[in-house]
């Protein structure tokens, strides 16, 4: 039964109209924008890696990558589900200052992994505060980040 003209549902409802087609056609956007964040996560995982294998200074491998762990952390969540913004980059810093506390505690050497490079690499092996701070200015990246581009889809979107 197709819905009268004129109506405001009639485009939702009536199955003849000429953009039902394009509407099944179009993949989700919620679909797309979790392929997006998965393809960012990616992309920083690979640069994580670069970073772990070729970059041994005193900047760019500790704190860079550190940053960008966050960062990596915020994109494979958004990944997988769809949270608010900040409740998700706080579980993300909790989540990196608990790592950061189990390098002080030692955790791989309780585990048996303290000698596995792999483990160290992956953990790390020791506690430092400016990890933390970098943990902190990653999530604060993001926010930021997040903010713009809601003030961006707002005036220009």
């Amino acid at each position: 039964m197709r819905l009268l003209r004129g109506t405001r549902h009639d485009k939702y409802f009536d199955i003849s109209h000429n953009n039902f087609i394009q509407k099944i056609m179009q993949p989700n956007s919620i679909v797309k924008d979790k392929r997006n964040w998965l393809y960012g996560a990616g992309c920083l995982l690979c640069v994580e890696i670069f970073i772990a294998a070729f970059l041994h200074d005193r900047i760019v491998r500790p704190y860079v990558g550190d940053l960008l762990a966050v960062v990596f952390l915020y994109c494979l969540v958004r990944s997988v589900v769809t949270t608010p913004v900040r409740p998700t980059v706080a579980a993300v810093l909790l989540v990196a200052y608990a790592i950061e506390v189990l390098q002080y505690l030692h955790l791989l050497t309780y585990v048996g992994l303290a000698h596995s490079r792999l483990a160290a690499v992956v953990l790390g092996n020791h506690f430092e505060w400016g990890d933390m701070l970098a943990y902190t200015l990653g999530a604060a990246g993001i926010l930021a980040a997040e903010r713009v581009k809601v003030l961006y889809d707002h005036y220009y979107a």
